[in-house]
């Protein structure tokens, strides 16, 4: 990293800062985090930042509204102090799900979110896999989406699967299932699933060849879990063999870890985008961000394409 560059991590996933600041071999910089007895959030600086570029490391996770809200706070504080550039690393974008109005008097929350982040002071948002690829037009300042698909691709092809289909849990994944199946060379299929209220979704229809084989399923997020349960115990009604899961996301709520506890499920393979619990179940496997994050910091500041980081060569 260049000597006029700043890395601050806010509370939400501190060991993914440290290996990030390890990758750009730079120390974490210094900043008070705390809380005032009311529960305001108080942040200050313990360093200069002037004419520096400021990376700000904060990944929306449980508390989403509390990590949300001290990001604003960091990036107002650097901009107040004089940073020359305040850019936010956003691993997971949380309300990326409500990126559109599917009933009438919704909001439209990931859109709120660009706009408040841009308003804040922040001058560029780098984050992985959205939930929806759209939502960077949501965004009037430099968005760098990257992905952690190669990661996950890499680690599968280790794996060695016999007979893997690669499994689009729904429409919106699709692409990036075919882009697996592609690398794997390995078959495709797709789940057609309605959703009768939210975190719930019931599979109606499975289009493609899936008796015999290994499906590896491909998400961006993994919320409650009961989407993938519901997948996995379909796909078994078809006569598909023990599942594989991937996601970039681990967020796990209300009790998802128990609840893929799942004979179906072979393995489950996460990344470090969300904090984790130190002791997971042994089918869990959990793949490191940390240098992805690092190549992209470095790119943008020594100038270059961030879709060279990727496979195809089409990063955003």
């Amino acid at each position: 990293m260049v000597k006029d560059t700043k890395l601050f991590a806010g509370s939400s996933n501190a060991p993914l800062a440290r290996a990030v600041a390890e990758r750009l071999q730079v120390d974490l910089g210094k900043v008070q985090l705390s809380r005032f007895k009311s529960g305001e959030i108080y942040v200050h600086y313990e360093e200069s930042i002037r004419n520096k570029d400021v990376y700000l490391l904060q990944s929306f996770s449980p508390p989403i509204n509390e990590h949300f809200v001290e990001l604003m706070i960091m990036a107002d504080a650097a901009k107040r102090a004089s940073a020359r550039s305040v850019n936010a690393i956003i691993p997971y974008y949380g309300y990326a799900r409500q990126e559109k109005k599917d009933a009438p008097r919704e909001p439209i929350s990931a859109k709120l979110v660009a706009d408040v982040l841009a308003t804040a002071g922040i001058e560029r948002v780098v984050t992985l896999d959205l939930h929806a690829p759209a939502i960077q037009g949501f965004f009037n300042i430099a968005v760098d989406h990257l992905t952690a698909l190669d990661i996950i691709t890499k680690r599968l092809q280790e794996m060695h699967i016999e007979k893997p289909v690669i499994v689009s849990p729904d429409a919106g994944r699709a692409k990036t299932a075919e882009k697996l199946a592609t690398y794997l060379d390995a078959p495709f299929a797709i789940m057609i699933k309605r959703r009768p209220a939210h975190n719930e979704a019931k599979v109606t229809h499975i289009v493609g060849e899936v008796a015999g084989r290994t499906p590896v399923i491909i998400e961006d997020m993994i919320d409650t879990g009961g989407t993938i349960v519901n997948v996995v115990e379909g796909l078994r009604e078809k006569g598909a063999l023990d599942a594989i899961v991937c996601a970039t996301h681990p967020v796990f709520s209300d009790g998802a870890i128990a609840r893929l506890d799942h004979p179906y499920i072979r393995k489950l393979i996460v990344t470090d985008t969300l904090p984790l619990p130190e002791l997971l179940p042994d089918r869990y496997e959990v793949l490191t961000v940390a240098p992805l994050i690092a190549q992209g910091v470095e790119i943008i500041q020594h100038g270059g394409s961030i879709s060279t980081l990727f496979r195809s060569g089409s990063g955003s």
